[in-house]
C-alpha cells in the first residue's frame, strides 16, 4: 500500500498507518479461515467483502488508531495535568478509588461502576479538554433559518464543542476545573440530553466508539490512581503554576509541553 493515496498531515497518524500496514501485509500469506484480531478482520473483508481499495483500508486504520487510541491517551494526559494542578481533587479521587478497590490485586468492572467521583473527574476533563474541539463537519440538506440567521443549502457547518463547554451561560466558573459540578447534576452526560457536554458529538454522526472510549478512560484512570501516587518534579514550574496547560492543535488538542510526573508506588498495608 502507498501512503500517498491518503491525505494525512499528522506525523503520529502516519506512524500509526505504517504500523498497522505492516501487520496487515504480514497477514497476506496467512490462513484466511481464522480471524481473531483487527488485522485479521481487515484481511477477511479484503478477501470476502470486496474491501480491497487501499485508500479505504488506510482510512479504516486511521479511524481506529487516531480516533480510538490517540484521543484516550490525550484525555488521560489532560486529566492528570489538571489533577496535578489541583492536589485536593487528586487526593479526593484517589481516596475513592482505593476505598472501593480495597486490597484486591485487580480493579474489576463492578468497582468502576461505583467510582462516581472519578467519573465526574473524567467528565470535567472532557468538558475543558475535548480531544476534538471541532466536531465532524455537517452539511445542510436544505435551507434553514436559525435565530434570525439564514443558512443556505449545502453549507458546511462546524460545531465548536470547545466553546460550548466553556460557555459561562451554560457553566458556572466555566474556565475552572471543578468535578463537583457533576455530582448533583448526573443527568448531564455524554448521551446528549441537553447538548451542554458533547465531547463525542451527537446524533447519527456521533462517535460510534463512545462506550469503548469511556471504558478505556475509566479503567486506565482507576489503575493509575490506585497503584501510584503522583508528584510534580521540581523543575516543572511555570510562573507559580505546577503544570503548563498550553495547548497544541492537531488532529486532537494535546498539551504543548509534555506532561512529566514522578510515579511513586502505592504500598497496600
Amino acid at each position: 500500500m502507498q501512503i500517498e493515496s491518503v491525505d494525512i498531515t499528522d506525523k503520529s497518524a502516519i506512524r500509526s498507518y505504517h504500523s498497522v500496514d505492516r501487520i496487515i501485509s504480514a497477514k497476506f500469506g496467512s490462513d484466511a479461515d481464522n480471524y481473531h484480531g483487527y488485522a485479521d478482520i481487515i484481511r477477511s473483508m479484503q478477501l470476502n467483502c470486496n474491501f480491497s481499495d487501499e485508500k479505504r483500508v488506510a482510512e479504516a486504520n486511521l479511524d481506529l488508531f487516531v480516533g480510538g487510541s490517540d484521543t484516550v491517551s490525550t484525555t488521560i494526559e489532560w486529566a492528570f495535568a489538571e489533577l496535578a494542578n489541583n492536589p485536593k481533587i487528586m487526593k479526593k479521587v484517589q481516596e475513592e478509588v482505593r476505598r472501593i478497590v480495597g486490597e484486591k490485586s485487580m480493579i474489576e468492572e463492578n468497582d468502576l461502576n461505583q467510582m462516581k467521583y472519578m467519573k465526574c473527574v473524567i467528565k470535567e476533563t472532557l468538558r475543558l479538554h475535548p480531544p476534538g474541539p471541532f466536531l465532524i463537519p455537517r452539511e445542510t440538506a436544505n435551507s434553514v433559518e436559525i435565530k434570525g440567521y439564514h443558512i443556505p443549502k449545502k453549507v458546511t457547518v462546524y460545531i465548536n464543542s470547545y466553546a460550548i463547554h466553556r460557555d459561562p451561560k451554560l457553566w458556572d466558573n466555566a474556565e475552572e476545573f471543578i468535578p463537583e459540578r457533576f455530582e448533583g447534576n448526573q443527568q448531564v452526560d455524554y448521551k446528549v440530553i441537553d447538548f451542554q457536554l458533547i465531547p463525542f458529538g451527537f446524533g447519527r454522526r456521533g462517535c460510534p466508539g463512545i462506550s469503548f472510549g469511556v471504558a478505556s478512560f475509566e479503567y486506565m484512570m482507576a489503575n493509575l490512581l490506585y497503584w501510584f501516587d503522583w508528584k510534580v518534579p521540581n523543575n516543572n514550574n511555570n510562573n507559580g503554576a505546577l503544570i503548563d496547560m498550553s495547548e497544541f492543535n492537531g488532529l486532537s488538542v494535546t498539551k504543548k509541553q509534555p506532561l512529566y510526573l514522578e510515579p511513586m508506588p502505592y504500598l497496600i498495608c
